[in-house]
């Protein structure tokens, strides 16, 4: 019998709660252990298996916290990065700092996942910001869903 991969999730959620929810739902999914970004930096990264990483994107990018954490390790990990964002179908371009930060570690990006968030910042305050319900329901049910495939794939090699 196959011993279950250990899985820790950090995230760093500042403004609404929206990547908090996220990491929540994943965490649920996956049986992983949860950590704000600040928690993490007190645990032995090398006892996990694979790291789920994720923030909200703060003008195309994730929370600075997260590249800090990523450049103060010294092992390689298996990693899945993750994101709330104003305009999810951006993520490619929105995860490419903490994939370069974690390639650069030597580190293995295996999946990402990036839905709608609430999304206030700079001048979108303004006029009350953009996607103001999510992540609902459905976003986080998408969510299940690619930690049920995420695991299945992870779980097989």
């Amino acid at each position: 019998m196959t011993a279950k991969p250990a899985i820790a999730i950090i995230y760093a959620s500042v403004h609404h709660g929206n990547t908090r929810k996220l990491a929540e739902t994943l965490a649920a999914e996956l049986s992983a252990d949860l950590f704000s970004v600040d928690e993490a930096k007190a645990i032995r990264a090398e006892q996990y298996d694979l790291i789920g990483l994720g923030s909200g994107v703060y003008f195309g990018r994730h929370h600075e916290s997260l590249r800090s954490l990523v450049n103060s390790w010294h092992q390689q990990h298996f990693v899945f990065l993750f994101s709330t964002a104003g305009l999810p179908f951006l993520r490619w371009f929105q995860h490419a700092s903490l994939r370069r930060c974690v390639s650069r570690k030597r580190c293995q990006v295996v999946a990402e996942f990036c839905c709608q968030g609430w999304d206030t910042v700079g001048p979108l305050w303004l006029m009350g910001g953009i996607n103001r319900r999510h992540p609902n329901t459905k976003d986080l049910d998408r969510a299940k869903e690619f930690a049920k495939r995420l695991k299945a794939s992870f779980s097989a090699s």
